[in-house]
């Protein structure tokens, strides 16, 4: 597996609430973190650092090889659940971290299928050899919502005043929803996990643009710097993974 990452404060953020962990398994398995976190001057930090490290331990220490589909999803589901607690709790005994969350999505590559768990608004998505850009997860949004019901096009929501008010986050309350999919994943496919800090300053044509010459180990760099250099507006976070 070839994993590259990066997370950058961005050009107009006074701090990085954004956070991220990646790894390898035994077993040719690959996972990643990411999280992008909310609320007051360090609640987005703690919320995004905590979740990553929880989840993160408890996909070391849960996965065994040869784990059926149905145990990696209850695996990546109760690690969100148990981040999701411990975030909760966190923010109802400190007034200083009342009413943090961040979004969420936790990823594992195992025998040519990747498994996604999700909460919010941060993204996957798999970019095949064709050129072809999809996203797995679906976006926890007000804007994603008014797409849905036709209230808005696709184009509008790009600058609607709106885009950025998530309607699920973990650790806002007490239990979480959690969206869970699988799919193939080809010898020459990249996954690509992300912030908002990517997707609302990058497009999809500058996504597949940065990741066509078979340069992996660049491909996060690249598109941190595209989002810098379009304005840098948000904490920008970006893990690719490839076979």
């Amino acid at each position: 597996m070839r994993i590259t990452a990066k997370t950058d404060i961005g050009k107009v953020r006074s701090t990085n609430q954004d956070s991220y962990s990646a790894g390898e398994l035994p077993g040719g398995v690959a996972w990643a973190v990411v999280c992008d976190g909310m609320g007051g001057a360090n609640g987005g930090n703690v919320a995004s650092s905590v979740s990553v490290r929880m989840i993160s331990h408890s996909i070391d220490e849960g996965y065994r090889n040869g784990m059926r589909p149905s145990s990696i999803r209850n695996m990546l589901e109760s690690a969100i659940s148990g981040a999701n607690a411990a975030v909760f709790d966190m923010s109802q005994n400190d007034e200083a971290l009342s009413g943090m969350g961040t979004t969420c999505v936790a990823a594992l590559i195992a025998d040519s299928t990747v498994y996604i768990s999700h909460v919010g608004d941060s993204r996957a998505y798999i970019i095949s050899a064709n050129g072809n850009l999809r996203q797995l997860t679906r976006d926890h949004s007000v804007v994603q919502d008014l797409v849905e019901t036709g209230k808005l096009t696709k184009d509008e929501a790009k600058n609607y005043p709106g885009r950025n008010i998530i309607t699920r986050a973990l650790g806002v309350d007490e239990s979480i929803c959690v969206d869970f999919c699988e799919e193939d994943f080809a010898d020459d496919d990249i996954l690509l996990i992300c912030t908002d800090g990517l997707t609302n300053f990058v497009s999809d044509d500058d996504i597949i643009s940065a990741t066509s010459d078979g340069k992996y180990f660049e491909y996060a760099e690249r598109l941190v710097e595209l989002a810098n250099s379009n304005g840098g507006g948000d904490n920008i976070t970006v893990v690719s993974i490839a076979y």
